[in-house]
């Protein structure tokens, strides 16, 4: 009898613990729900105010200011709004698993503590990110109104989720004060100086790619009779065959070392002389060389990681619906995240997404994520640093992980005529399938850009028994991971 009376409590308490469960995710359900909806519509307020703002010439710097905080805020929004709706499925699926196995009313009030706690900090996370989105949407009220009497671009920007690969992504405040830059007037006619605009960055983030998407405006082409693109070592050679050049002229240089001061006097004289109005951007990862420039220099940082995150996740899925692969979308994040440890390398980023869309799969994604840990741990254990930084000082950078085969790459140079013929391999092939490396040398394409100014990235790889030596004398340093 006593055996029966506690049966029957306990299956009353089993019962009246799912009664209260089920009533709680139906009211934070409820809760939830219109926090993303809420998120979301704001998230689409922020995306058309950007989308307009990039479509105009904007020269008041309080505004461009005021478009990079917006720009970061919707990055973030972003990131929450899909962590929110990865969670909720994630908890979902785990409260099901818990009912089927054990209708137990401890482990029912274990899974409701556990997923509170897990939903506690996603409100406090969505909650703070609303909040973020809604005082910065109300201080754009007067930037809207100023926007429209900014001037119109006459060509649209491509739509960044049909288009991607031939976008230039973010930089939105950057690509303004460039035009700025570029399309204000010049001084006086007794006025002399030369405006001179500065871009430092380090390796790889953009500079050319930004520089190029700016002069390609049409206002911009239309301005200046020649657009000129040099690196340091034409220099001077513009010095002997320039005295037919004349008018308003851009130049572009791009300095891969420091130059001295009297010889870029001489240069700035002769562009002074070429005829008013004449510009030069600076190009370049050297921070002395802003000394050269008229105005406040650009420094191009890496993308923040909701940035990162941003155009990674819209890069991997393409025309794909991420919202059909939470799974998926976990992965992105997570790749994200050990792509913006490395840097942020932009090669990196755009090179494992071209990868990882022609293959939806969850083991598939894992298994390349995971060629990409190991080697970047790797050779921080080996060599002390990242592979991008190692790539950036022109040290060879370890590939064992990715070719299943002791190998090195270093940074290409065309000017080793040994290398010319050698036989050329896609990253992106190499990764899916280690097995079409040649036996002999050969160029790793890192990955090549669809815009201009289409920026290809090779790397020498050694052969494999040379490396293998190579591989077993090196000193290793650090402490393994």
């Amino acid at each position: 009898m006593e055996a029966l009376i506690s049966a029957v409590a306990g299956d009353l308490v089993s019962r009246f613990t799912s009664f209260l469960l089920n009533k709680y995710n139906s009211s934070r359900s409820r809760s939830e729900e219109q926090a993303e909806e809420r998120l979301q519509h704001l998230l689409m307020r922020v995306c058309t105010i950007i989308e307009e703002a990039d479509a105009r010439y904007i020269t008041n710097s309080r505004m461009i200011m005021q478009l990079k905080a917006l720009s970061e805020a919707m990055y973030q929004g972003y990131s929450v709004l899909d962590n929110s709706r990865y969670r909720a499925l994630q908890d979902g699926a785990s409260f099901d698993e818990v009912s089927n196995n054990d209708s137990s009313g401890s482990r029912l009030y274990l899974a409701k503590r556990s997923r509170t706690t897990a939903y506690k900090a996603t409100h406090l996370e969505s909650h703070s990110t609303l909040e973020s989105l809604e005082t910065a949407i109300a201080n754009m009220k007067e930037f809207v109104v100023l926007l429209g009497g900014c001037e119109r671009m006459s060509r649209r920007p491509y739509d960044v989720h049909l288009y991607t690969e031939n976008y230039m992504f973010g930089r939105h405040a950057e690509k303004q004060k460039i035009l700025s830059f570029l399309l204000q007037q010049n001084g006086p006619p007794g006025d002399h100086e030369l405006p001179v605009l500065p871009i430092i960055g380090g390796a790889e983030i953009g500079k050319k790619t930004l520089v190029a998407h700016v002069c390609s405006d049409e206002r911009v082409r239309s301005r200046f009779s020649c657009i000129l693109h040099l690196n340091g070592d034409d220099l001077f050679r513009i010095l002997d065959h320039g005295r037919t050049m004349f008018g308003m002229m851009l130049v572009v240089i791009e300095f891969a070392s420091d130059v001295d001061d009297a010889e870029w006097k001489n240069f700035h004289s002769f562009v002074i002389r070429m005829g008013r109005g004449s510009k030069i951007i600076i190009i370049s990862k050297l921070k002395r060389l802003a000394r050269f420039g008229s105005e406040i220099p650009i420094f191009l940082s890496v993308l923040s990681y909701y940035e990162l995150r941003y155009l990674f996740k819209t890069l991997v899925f393409g025309s794909a619906d991420h919202a059909e692969h939470p799974r998926l979308v976990q992965i992105a994040d997570e790749f994200a995240k050990l792509l913006h440890n490395m840097q942020g390398s932009l090669v990196a980023t755009n090179a494992s997404a071209n990868l990882l869309r022609k293959n939806l799969n969850v083991q598939f994604w894992r298994s390349i994520m995971e060629k990409w840990l190991r080697m970047v741990k790797r050779n921080i254990w080996m060599y002390g640093a990242n592979p991008t930084m190692l790539e950036q000082q022109g040290q060879p950078v370890d590939i064992t992980d990715f070719a299943l085969h002791p190998l090195s790459m270093t940074r290409y140079t065309l000017h080793a005529s040994t290398r010319e013929n050698l036989p050329t391999v896609d990253l992106g092939e190499f990764l899916a399938d280690p097995s079409i490396r040649p036996k002999e040398d050969f160029i790793l394409v890192t990955w090549k850009s669809r815009i201009p100014p289409h920026n290809s990235f090779p790397n020498f790889v050694t052969s494999p028994a040379r490396d293998a030596d190579a591989f077993l004398g090196r000193k290793r340093r650090g402490v393994p991971i």
